[in-house]
């Protein structure tokens, strides 16, 4: 389908007003840090390790690595802002499992946002943003000299392709600092082929190279930040016993993957994963693709015209020359030999289950190694995020209202029901919790939160449930004054104060639900059929509405009740939809018919 000019036209103005706060968009060749952040002064190997610094209140905090500077921040919170947790993943260091940051002499100071990972122009698609040096975490504490305090760990979506920590105000961490009184941790992680890429000439093969070997690098890193949390957040006045991993989107997929992960084992307590999929792809996939991307580099450079010279040319090279050769291309050079979708998203497999990293089928055969509670879900309309701007539906709002209805439920029983259904059948598994976010869909009486058009077109869409369990209310930047206004104001914020209490008692003891609270209780998800198994977060213009419910979708259920509720020739034509469209075509490969 093709997307509509005003589709870039608002991204582009998103584009705009995130550019701000986007630090050192690079071309094709790396750039240096910020000027605000001194560069590592090289400490002898002799050198003692500094000892780790106990929270007093102040600023200036000792890590296990050097000191770091933090300043003022929003909320009576404190930031530190590009903080190394790994060496600079660049030169003999692409491709290999993140290793400790260098220590540094002084007092590293930073009032500005690392670079990003290197990633195409989100508008453009033609020249890469970012450094391959961006292994860096921010970190928000309240302004007090307490201590023991939660850890709430943030990973970014964006495909594992796009994005980076800051890229929105909506992920920054002094509210959750503030309100639920939480250190707030997130990162950058390396993405696109930089994060996954598996090729047989980057593997050794040798014990002990496992991680190397993987192509899981992006994953290594996050776990690698997971690592660095558990030496130093003491010093920030973090409890290193009491960490919850969340993320949304490609970030929520990420929790999923390091929950299956022997290396994150003891790095986390708890963990939140929202509107994801649990979508993982074998070596062999990873392989195939990165044959093809050295056959293009091989024409791109004119050492062949086409591709089968490449072929022949690729055949007379060794495994060395074959790395030697991919480590000397620049981001840029790479990154063209990719396909790309909306926002100069790369089509690169990734989160490779490679046997070490990730386990195969781990979910399914209940050999996950990271069995904590776990709350999940998603929002009631994901895919209004994405089909809003497709120009065929100009017109047609039938079939969108029943495109992104279906498409929706979709997302829900694959990302969320399934995994729910398969993590409760552990019988070692700690309780889950289930939620979908019903913040600005239309009700039974045909009225919503969300002021028209908007409550029809845009809804409960992709990512919105964010601005309420972070409690920045921005949207997409852009989006943020269609959906929020003063009106809604009263409902939204009561909603996002219960949200984050659910969240915070969470990460605390693994259970959101508070003694003596006046929340509605929260119960677990349990594989009993007619049982309560999500909860409804929802509220109209001025009070809450939150409540149990036996829902549990499956793809033929929703597929049959498609069939069976939809008249023709919608029927046809919101199939033909869900059947093309790259989200949804998978969810319902082999499981209904048009016929």
């Amino acid at each position: 389908m093709k997307t509509s000019d005003r589709f870039g036209i608002i991204y582009l103005a998103i584009l705009l007003l995130v550019s701000s706060i986007i630090i050192g968009c690079s071309s094709d060749e790396e750039s240096p840090l910020p000027e605000t952040i001194p560069a590592q002064t090289g400490v002898m190997p002799d050198t003692p390790v500094p000892a780790l610094s106990l929270w007093k209140g102040g600023q200036i905090v000792q890590t296990l690595y050097g000191s770091v500077e933090g300043f003022e921040d929003e909320s009576d919170t404190w930031v530190w802002k590009a903080v190394p947790y790994a060496k600079p993943p660049v030169g003999a260091l692409r491709w290999k499992a993140p290793r400790d940051p260098d220590p540094w002499e002084g007092v590293r100071q930073s009032n500005d946002f690392c670079q990003m990972c290197p990633q195409f122009n989100w508008i453009s698609g033609d020249e890469v943003w970012g450094s391959e040096d961006c292994l860096y975490l921010n970190i928000w504490r309240p302004q007090s000299e307490e201590t023991n305090l939660p850890v709430y760990v943030y990973i970014h979506g964006g495909g594992n392709a796009i994005g980076c920590a800051n890229q929105v105000p909506t992920y920054y961490g002094s509210t959750v600092a503030r309100k639920s009184n939480m250190i707030f941790v997130s990162m950058n992680y390396r993405l696109g082929p930089f994060g996954w890429f598996a090729h047989p000439a980057l593997r050794s093969g040798e014990p002990g190279a496992e991680a190397d070997d993987s192509g899981n690098y992006g994953t290594l890193d996050i776990i690698k930040s997971l690592e660095w949390i558990q030496k130093n957040i003491e010093a920030f006045g973090g409890d290193p016993d009491r960490v919850i991993i969340t993320g949304e989107s490609a970030g929520g997929s990420n929790v999923y993957s390091i929950l299956a992960s022997p290396y994150a084992k003891g790095l986390f307590h708890t963990a939140l994963a929202q509107s994801c999929m649990n979508d993982t792809a074998t070596i062999e996939e990873g392989d195939a693709t990165s044959h093809e991307i050295v056959l293009a580099l091989l024409i791109n450079d004119g050492i062949a015209t086409d591709r089968a010279g490449a072929e022949a040319y690729l055949n007379t090279m060794s495994d060395t020359e074959i790395e030697t050769y991919i480590r000397a291309k620049t981001p840029l050079g790479i990154l063209l030999c990719y396909e790309q979708r909306e926002f100069g998203e790369v089509v690169n497999p990734n989160i490779f289950e490679d046997g070490a990293v990730i386990i195969a089928d781990a979910f399914e055969n209940g050999t996950y190694p990271n069995k904590v509670p776990i709350m999940l879900g998603s929002t009631k309309e994901e895919l209004k995020m994405f089909l809003y701007m497709v120009d065929s539906f100009e017109g047609k709002d039938d079939l969108y209202q029943t495109a992104t209805s279906y498409g929706s439920d979709l997302w829900k029983a694959v990302g969320v029901d399934n995994i729910a259904r398969q993590l409760s059948a552990c019988p070692d598994q700690p309780e889950v919790y289930v939620y979908r976010f019903n913040w600005g869909a239309w009700k039974d009486d045909g009225t919503s939160p969300i002021p028209a058009p908007y409550d029809l077109k845009v809804g409960t869409a992709h990512s919105l449930d964010q601005a309420f369990f972070l409690g920045n209310p921005v949207f997409n930047v852009f989006m943020t004054s269609w959906v929020f206004n003063e009106e809604n104001r009263p409902g939204r914020e009561a909603l996002t104060d219960d949200i984050m209490s659910y969240v915070a008692q969470f990460a605390r003891t693994g259970n959101p639900n508070k003694s003596g609270g006046d929340l509605s209780k929260w119960v677990a998800w349990t594989n009993e059929a007619g049982e309560p198994k999500c909860i409804l977060l929802d509220a109209n213009l001025d009070t809450v509405n939150i409540e149990m419910s036996p829902i549990e979708l499956t793809v033929p259920g929703i597929l049959e009740a498609m069939k069976s509720e939809v008249p023709e020739p919608l029927y046809s034509e919101a199939f033909e939809v869900l059947s093309t469209y790259r989200i949804t075509s998978g969810l319902m490969k082999d499981n209904f018919s048009s016929e």
